[in-house]
């Protein structure tokens, strides 16, 4: 291995010894979300494994809908969960696959295990189902129902199927060990009665299969040669390859698990982000405050900088906890390195030029991206007056040029690409809150040196008073101010961050830039990296993340 090449992981092991062994002829993985919420970051990890390894050996990769739950599940995740797996460059091998298409198939293997003696149809209530199942350390005890003959199995397996049995008074369970020590075995629920429309076969249906019972048999049916998920389905394996080894499958996947995607200082529990978009401490599922994918892509953050975030995460055996530092660390790269650059004004203050004329305009050309010449130029309007930023100007003549690099009263600051510039006096209102500042030109200083005897302070970024547009900018921090929010007793809401949202009307912008569109990502220069919000038709930015880190101990 040279130093330039990645040590293989343990699942890249097992399906090198796969090939080699024959065993497989083609490496099939499977991507299989339930539609009961949006991707998470954590899903990202989990599409980048399973599409990646499907990419590196020539296989393919199935995009699966596990809905086996019409109760929790909606058309508006489907659709954008393949908007978000398409958008972080995936493409699944043919049509898109769901659980609801084998429902048909799924309860003629149902039928089959009652006949082979390995299911029965059991009448315990939810209450005497818990307590019949035993603890960990102590073994769970046989239903009164276990021995019911096949026959009568199969007749009330229809009767729940077509409607005959209440929710709640029958379920099909696997007849398997209520003494073993892994719970998930002690006779788990096949199926269980739901009177409830699904999005996708309608009222066909009065019940559901099981995800246990569900999953390993569409891993069967697709031909999925390597089933890998998340470390917290190791406790499942059991009861999957159980299934696989009692069923007359067209093929025999095998379950593999590697650690999940934790990251501090959010939460990648779908029922708590649900939560958060239910009692509307977020505005919604793509949020950009959210750890979901939507979120994220409305923030700004690239789907290469996801990808190569999870590229560089370890594929191992153990769970871990990830720095959000880290994954920001890769979003500050890709953006260095592809965002154009662009001024924008937050907290405008007028200057008057006094010895510019009134009737003079320049236009000055400057790179698209300082490294990047495919980038191309853009123009910058300049005129007698212009904005800058208000926390860029003092009147305190004692600060000293390291302490403060910009325009104080009579000194000098030059305005990036174009003149040096001094502060002369200010302008009032009422109150006595500073409206405007007079000041001047050094002429001849556009891209070139100070004359003798004047140095400017530092280098400040502005916009053309009449050529500029107004904009909104929407600055966003971490949504949790504990890097675990969900780890002690009390709610995770308690830890939400009060500052996590800023909103900035009445900022000032480069012309060019009302012609944005949302996705593509600029350096508002000195201010931080930006996106145009994909939500409205008024000019809105997005603050996808600062120029540093601010959470730096």
């Amino acid at each position: 291995m040279t130093d330039n090449e990645k040590p293989i992981n343990f699942i890249q092991q097992v399906i090198n010894n796969d090939l080699e062994a024959g065993a497989v002829t083609k490496v099939v993985t499977r991507f299989p979300p339930e539609p009961n919420g949006y991707l998470h970051i954590g899903h990202a990890k989990s599409i980048c494994v399973n599409f990646g390894l499907a990419e590196q050996y020539g296989g393919g990769c199935n995009l699966r809908f596990d809905d086996t739950n019409p109760e929790k599940e909606d058309d508006e995740y489907v659709n954008a969960i393949i908007e978000d797996v398409r958008w972080l460059g995936f493409q699944w091998q043919g049509d898109i696959c769901y659980a609801s298409n084998y429902f048909d198939q799924l309860y003629s293997w149902a039928q089959y295990l009652i006949n082979q003696n390995l299911a029965y149809a059991c009448e315990l209530n939810a209450e005497s189902m818990r307590e019949y199942r035993g603890t960990l350390t102590a073994a769970g005890k046989n239903s009164p129902f276990r021995e019911r003959p096949a026959a009568e199995s199969l007749a009330l397996l229809e009767q729940m199927k077509n409607g005959d049995i209440d929710e709640g008074r029958m379920t099909l369970r696997a007849k398997i060990d209520m003494a073993s020590p892994n719970i998930n075995m002690r006779d788990p629920v096949m199926y269980r009665i739901k009177k409830m429309a699904h999005q996708r076969t309608g009222d066909t249906w009065n019940i559901y299969p099981s995800y246990d019972f569900a999953h390993g048999q569409e891993d069967a049916i697709e031909g999925v040669s390597h089933s890998i998920c998340t470390l917290e389905f190791a406790a499942n394996r059991p009861l999957y390859e159980w299934f696989v080894a009692n069923l007359p499958l067209p093929s025999q996947p095998r379950q593999y698990e590697f650690g999940r995607l934790n990251l501090n200082y959010t939460v990648t529990s779908k029922r708590k982000l649900k939560q958060l978009v239910d009692e509307q401490h977020v505005e919604g599922w793509d949020d950009p405050r959210m750890p979901t994918i939507s979120g994220l892509r409305r923030r700004g953050v690239s789907a290469t900088a996801i990808r190569e975030f999870c590229d560089s995460l370890a594929v191992a055996k153990t769970d871990g906890v990830v720095d959000m530092a880290q994954f920001e660390h890769f979003i500050r790269d890709d953006l260095n390195n592809n965002a154009r650059r662009a001024m924008c004004v937050i907290d405008p203050l007028l200057v008057t030029l006094s010895n510019y004329p009134t009737d003079t305009g320049e236009e000055f050309v400057v790179p698209g991206h300082p490294n990047r010449d495919d980038l191309g130029e853009r123009s910058l309007p300049f005129a007698q007056q212009i904005y800058i930023d208000r926390n860029d100007f003092s009147e305190d003549t004692t600060l000293s040029r390291k302490k403060f690099k910009r325009l104080v009263i009579g000194d000098y600051v030059r305005l990036r690409s174009a003149y040096i510039i001094r502060a002369d006096e200010v302008i009032r209102d009422a109150s006595g809150k500073i409206t405007e500042i007079v000041g001047s030109i050094v002429p001849d200083t556009v891209g070139a040196d100070a004359p003798e005897g004047i140095k400017a302070r530092g280098v400040i970024h502005w916009v053309s008073a009449a050529d500029s547009a107004d904009c909104t900018v929407k600055i966003y921090d971490r949504l949790f101010n504990q890097a675990a929010p969900d780890a002690g007793e009390e709610s995770f809401l308690e830890h939400i961050n009060p500052d996590s949202l800023k909103v900035v009307e009445g900022c000032k912008v480069e012309r060019g830039l009302t012609a944005a569109v949302a996705g593509d990502h600029y350096q508002f220069e000195r201010e931080g990296y930006f996106t145009r919000d994909n939500k409205g038709s008024e000019l809105v930015f997005n603050c996808t993340i600062g120029l540093r880190d601010n959470w730096k101990a």
